[in-house]
């Protein structure tokens, strides 16, 4: 099963927790069953910023009472590769986006863009899939990693694929720049202000996916689909032309 697995996941070095929240979505919803978020990165190096940064974030949601799956792209095709997209690799992705509430995305940034790694990862996912829908109605939070100065090329990309893609990107993101510096041997993220980002990012996304949850059917109700595929509003159970009481 193409997952990565997550090392010291209980181990936060870089986070101080005299100003963590355990639970940052109290008060906004259930937070039980804890939310589902899937984390994919756009590069297949040995030592990949990307997938790195990932596995921080994966870290702090698990902190914060999410479950997590990190997927593995090394097996994936390329789109159209294989006839019917009929491969292991690509059920397995779309399978687990349809697990998912929310995804987090972190591309390098390739060519002044996002890596074919992860725009591949986002290709093998359809809008619609017999009925279902793998992305929509999901939250999103995008972050990149760049080699040089600091950029917003790769993660302004995202948030149009994530728009297209008819999901909830969070206003927040991550940038970090010079990411062979922010990393130790072992591979753990360094203390620093970009670390401290990631975690607000991961905070906003908790909050935005527990807010949303017990809306999310509602969210992606369309009248052109409703329309396409005969569903008729029954006056008796339509409630949304109920006057409201006036202020």
């Amino acid at each position: 099963m193409p997952l990565r697995q997550l090392l010291d996941a209980d181990n936060l070095p870089a986070l101080d927790r005299r100003y963590a929240l355990d639970r940052p979505a109290l008060g906004l919803g259930a937070g039980d069953p804890p939310p589902r978020i899937l984390l994919l990165y756009g590069s297949l190096r040995e030592r990949s910023f990307s997938r790195l940064c990932v596995e921080e974030a994966a870290r702090l949601l698990q902190f914060f009472g999410c479950e997590t799956r990190i997927y593995d792209p090394s097996a994936l095709p390329l789109p159209d590769q294989v006839a019917g997209d009929d491969h292991p690799a690509v059920h397995e992705l779309r399978e687990l986006s349809m697990w998912s509430e929310g995804h987090v995305w972190c591309s390098p940034e390739r060519h002044g863009q996002v890596t074919g790694i992860m725009k591949t990862q986002i290709d093998h996912l359809p809008l619609n899939m017999g009925g279902m829908r793998p992305t929509q109605g999901r939250t999103l939070a995008v972050m990149q990693v760049s080699a040089g100065s600091q950029s917003f090329n790769s993660v302004n990309t995202l948030r149009v694929l994530g728009r297209w893609m008819r999901m909830f990107t969070i206003p927040n993101q991550s940038s970090v720049a010079k990411a062979f510096n922010e990393f130790d041997e072992a591979g753990r993220m360094k203390p620093s202000s970009y670390y401290d980002r990631i975690a607000d990012v991961m905070e906003e996304l908790v909050r935005f996916t527990v807010l949303l949850r017990p809306h999310a059917a509602q969210l992606v109700d369309r009248y052109s689909e409703r329309k396409e595929a005969g569903v008729q509003i029954d006056p008796a159970t339509d409630l949304s032309g109920i006057p409201t009481a006036s202020r």
